[in-house]
């Protein structure tokens, strides 16, 4: 589940000989479909080669699924494509400018000058099913993951061997979920993001690798429908109050394959977010309690295999937590993203010593899109570079400060929310770039001069111009009962009437939905929706980040509760406006969005007359063990599991309501929509319920999924709330 009006967004690449075209409509069968995608493949994974000359990244410039690899020059210019078969990923050997791709076929090397197609001589090993592939220092050893374990290449033989022997199988039989995961792997634990699942220490010695091991875990079961005969499909899955899986961090030293464990506390209520390893050797490990109420920072030593904890905070009404942690170039301070007052702010701390000086201004928050982006420095000059919202609560802009901190001085120039990568020489940023009317797309900038970002992809096909996209406003206003000011993203019909009345339509509702960006699939059915004559408003109910430590944790056992009123502050904005039609207004979101939408009509029924619901969490006895961070556990909270149960309120539903869930959701169970169903038929309650037997929490990965879904969800306020 995790003010200022925005001036419009920057204008998409148009091309010319398309821009006299009648707009067609939009239909959820073109927004869905790949061919081509109508947004395009967007650019991922950006990565500097080693000597700042290039950039590689995955891309597909014909708009269709899947990505190969391409490079840029480091001043910019036409990219060129090294694949042509995929690549699912790709890492520089700091040898001849070499890189090494993963495709289904095996791990290949490619250069800009040879090897430009897969080839025998070009195939390093026939090794698939592989992942999280890397680089030893000296570039002489190809690492990767497979099966849950370590493997080598090297690569002047391309003998391939088994470093590590911890995998162990799932018991999950159907390859479906979040939670489908070996029960013993280095890897990523359920919810890790980023994090990788190991590190080279810079002298290519040791390895420093996290093993997760899910064995204590208890296993639940989900039918599964579509092979020959039913079966039974089990999970290890965890529920707040239930044991975690064991995070782990272990250090192996490349010569000999000696596995050191180092000795951390509570592995099963406390995850590891980052691992880093400093120029001096100490590997720094980023930990945090599953509540979220407990950081530390611990260095250790890979001589001895001993851990020293530099660095606690501890509060107890922290919720989730966007942090990251990195060294300084020199390895002398440890520079960190923390929320030790009422911001996200840019920390230095040198170990030894106990108190962290603040880098950046309390008055806005070092973060990201959905999380931290951890500080890059340029090991030059020291400049340090960050992402914050300083230019606004939608915006994410690049910053740079000096390695003592100060003001910070922007560095992007365009609207919108961006992600950066520095090169290693500190002379270039790298950036994806996205805003409200622009699907991400890689620009390349300088650094160190404010200069405009030149762009290098253009992913979308030609058709998506030709579509009369609407460009969203910000607003902000009053709280209705509380000391907060709150604020909304609002789309309407370009060619609106203001004489006449529009009916309005809340969502994907969510936390952190007001921001200045491309917002993939549910972006375009807003824009399917405004296209047809709705309003579309999206609000950042508490738990967002951007402004301030209490409204984001308010959020804190309160689901279904507070943010309610959010939302409904909103609506009496709209009752502000003389053609929103505030009589007719419908609410949908998935997850967390389709919580907040069944609660919505439960409990304040009438003021939406239509709700589409997806994948709801409406009983947290269901939550996922990550959720204790916004739940707690039953065992210390037992007043919020029961206050937050759905089904006490399902009496009250008086609208219009469909819910939407895939049968192999293993996120939020199947069975919490299959049991609130069963209650509104005990209470002789009119509902909708439309499911998709193999789709899991996210229903529109399958295309025909998404389809005959999302069909519904249009159709639903089209015969219930119907544009004149």
């Amino acid at each position: 589940m995790r003010m200022l009006i925005i001036l419009a967004a920057t204008a998409c690449w148009v091309p010319q000989a398309l821009s006299a075209q009648t707009p067609p409509p939009l239909s959820v069968d073109r927004i869905v479909s790949s061919a081509p995608l109508l947004a395009g493949t967007s650019p991922v994974a950006p990565a500097w080669s080693p000597d700042s000359r290039w950039l590689g990244f995955l891309w597909n410039s014909e708009a269709r699924p899947g990505r190969d690899l391409w490079i840029v020059p480091a001043a910019g210019g036409t990219p060129t494509r090294l694949t042509t078969t995929g690549a699912a990923e790709f890492a520089w050997s700091p040898i001849n400018q070499t890189l090494f791709y993963t495709s289904n076929t095996g791990i290949w090397r490619v250069s800009p000058t040879e090897c430009r197609a897969p080839s025998a001589e070009c195939r390093v090993t026939p090794a698939t099913d592989v992942s999280d592939l890397s680089l030893s220092p000296d570039g002489l050893t190809l690492a990767f993951l497979s099966r849950g374990d370590l493997w080598f290449t090297t690569i002047a033989t391309g003998e391939t061997k088994q470093v590590t022997r911890i995998g162990v199988a799932p018991v999950s039989t159907v390859r479906l979920g979040t939670y489908f995961k070996p029960d013993v792997e280095i890897g990523r634990y359920v919810w890790g993001g980023e994090m990788p699942p190991y590190a080279w220490s810079p002298d290519g010695r040791y390895i420093a690798l996290q093993i997760v091991d899910r064995r204590q875990v208890r296993q639940v079961p989900l039918p599964y429908y579509l092979g020959e005969e039913t079966s039974q499909n089990w999970l290890r899955r965890g529920s707040p109050g239930d044991v975690n899986e064991s995070r782990a961090i272990a250090l192996l030293t490349v010569a000999t394959g000696e596995i050191r464990p180092l000795i951390l506390s509570n592995p099963t209520s406390v995850q590891n977010i980052g691992i880093t390893w400093s120029s001096r050797g100490r590997l720094l490990i980023d930990r945090e309690s599953d509540t979220a109420e407990d950081r530390w920072l611990l260095v250790a030593d890979p001589v001895t295999a001993t851990t020293k904890e530099v660095w606690h905070d501890h509060r107890a009404t922290r919720i989730y937590n966007a942090v990251t942690a990195t060294w300084d170039p020199d390895g002398s301070r440890i520079l960190f993203i923390g929320d030790l007052d009422d911001r996200y702010r840019l920390y230095s701390l040198v170990p030894g010593t106990s108190t962290p000086k603040a880098l950046t201004s309390a008055s806005y928050d070092v973060t990201g899109d959905r999380g931290a982006v951890a500080p890059l420095v340029d090991a030059t000059i020291g400049s340090i570079y960050f992402v914050s919202n300083e230019a606004g609560p939608a915006e994410r802009q690049v910053y740079r400060i000096g390695s003592g901190g100060g003001a910070a001085e922007r560095v992007t120039t365009r609207p919108g929310v961006h992600l950066p990568v520095l090169s290693p020489d500190g002379a270039r940023l790298a950036l994806l770039q996205s805003d409200d009317l622009s699907p991400p797309e890689l620009y390349l900038t300088d650094a160190r001069e404010r200069t405009p970002e030149q762009r290098i992809t253009h992913s979308p096909p030609a058709e998506f111009a030709t579509y009369p996209w609407a460009t969203p406003r910000y607003v902000s206003f009053k709280h209705r009962s509380e000391p907060f000011t709150i604020h909304a993203r609002i789309i309407e019909p370009p060619n609106m009437d203001r004489s006449k009345k529009y009916p309005v339509i809340f969502g994907p509702v969510y936390s952190n939905t007001v921001r200045n960006h491309w917002n993939g699939l549910y972006g375009m059915v807003q824009q399917l929706l405004v296209q047809q004559g709705y309003i579309v408003v999206q609000v950042d109910v508490r738990g967002s980040t951007g402004y301030g430590r209490e409204f984001r944790e308010k959020f804190l056992m309160d689901w279904g509760g507070g943010d309610l009123d959010d939302l409904e502050s909103a609506a009496d904005y709209l009752k502000t406006l003389p053609y929103a039609d505030t009589d007719r207004m419908g609410i949908w979101g998935s997850s967390y969005g389709g919580t907040l939408t069944v609660f919505m009509l439960f409990k304040k029924p009438g003021l939406f007359k239509a709700g589409v619901a997806g994948a709801p969490a409406t009983n947290p006895f269901f939550f996922g063990s990550d959720d204790v961070a916004i739940a707690r556990r039953p065992e210390t909270n037992p007043e919020a599991f029961e206050r937050g149960n759905a089904l006490k309120y399902a009496k009250n539903l008086q609208d219009h309501l469909l819910i939407i869930h895939g049968m192999q959701d293993d996120v939020v169970p199947f069975k919490t929509s299959v049991v609130l169903a069963d209650e509104l038929m005990k209470l002789g309650k009119d509902f909708d319920f439309a499911f998709a037997p193999a789709a899991t929490h996210g229903w529109t990965q399958r295309e025909y999924y998404a389809r005959f879904l999302l069909g519904k969800l249009v159709g639903h306020f089209n015969r219930f709330l119907p544009p004149t």
